[in-house]
């Protein structure tokens, strides 16, 4: 995180000297504090991170590739004449362990076009189709294998997931 934060902060700045790499290194340094302390950010998710990163590219390899697929269904969708777009609403249950999993099961819905997760309940989700089409395999999707595998791993790393945030309610 505290180098991802660096590089955005290089990014940002538009240029690297000396000064904005040392000035971007202390900005970093303290937001990755802040991070840690006050939002429940644990190192060891960091350490997971470079420990498996294959996994990591595998996960947004394949979210790259299902936006692009989902963008020419819907523009295929959107300019056909012929084809009738039927919205459909779904549910399905998942057996994850960690709200990390769902968050991000949840966000990969929503960011793949013509699809949003109207609610997470545990672990009953519910999503809106712009068409049923959409909807096909999204309970057995890739995505829920990967984020298997990434519970599994983390598990075996760490033997349990005390140290991944929980979603709270206050």
């Amino acid at each position: 995180m505290f180098l991802f934060l660096f590089f955005v902060w290089i990014i940002f700045n538009g240029r690297l000297t000396v000064e904005t790499a040392l000035f971007g290194l202390v900005i970093s340094g303290l937001v990755y504090f802040f991070i840690c302390h006050f939002l429940d950010y644990s190192p060891r998710i960091d350490r997971f991170a470079l420990r498996n990163p294959g996994l990591f590219i595998k996960y947004f390899a394949l979210l790259f590739s299902e936006i692009v697929k989902a963008n020419f269904a819907v523009i295929r969708m959107i300019m056909s004449s012929r084809y009738d777009v039927e919205p459909a609403i779904v549910s399905f249950d998942t057996d994850f362990k960690t709200d990390s999993a769902r968050v991000m099961l949840a966000n990969s819905i929503t960011l793949t076009p013509g699809t949003i997760t109207m609610t997470v309940d545990g672990d009953r989700f519910t999503v809106h189709c712009l068409d049923i089409s959409l909807a096909e395999g999204i309970k057995d999707s890739e995505f829920v294998t990967l984020l298997h595998e990434f519970e599994n791993r983390w598990e075996k790393a760490y033997g349990g997931f005390d140290d991944i945030p929980k979603c709270t309610e206050e």
